[in-house]
């Protein structure tokens, strides 16, 4: 029960992704803000119980956080492409926190 608020978030943002197909500023944008929500709910998981959500923290985020670098630093002819992978990315990390926040109860 005391996950139920931050696994809510985690489904909206899940949601909200799916949507995402092609990069361009409108879709960079959204993915930014559901990075940053992803990343600030999943340090308050981490803080609620350190033990079930560190290794998330850690892994997960780390790997979204790569692919956003790649994205912002790759070339323009690869942008799509990278925008798909780090989508694809953030989207794994989004269902394995859900799915932990899930099977803590």
């Amino acid at each position: 029960m005391a996950y139920t608020k931050e696994r809510k978030k985690l489904e909206k943002l899940s949601e909200k992704i799916t949507s995402l197909q092609n990069y361009d500023d409108k879709s960079l944008t959204i993915i930014t803000d559901i990075y940053e929500q992803y990343s600030h709910t999943t340090r308050i998981l981490k803080n609620k119980d350190t033990e079930t959500f560190n290794e998330l923290y850690l892994n997960e985020l780390q790997q979204v956080k790569e692919c956003k670098r790649i994205l912002k630093v790759g070339e323009e002819e690869d942008r799509q492409v990278n925008f798909i992978k780090y989508k694809e990315t953030l989207s794994n990390a989004l269902e394995k926190t859900i799915q932990t926040a899930k099977d803590t109860i």
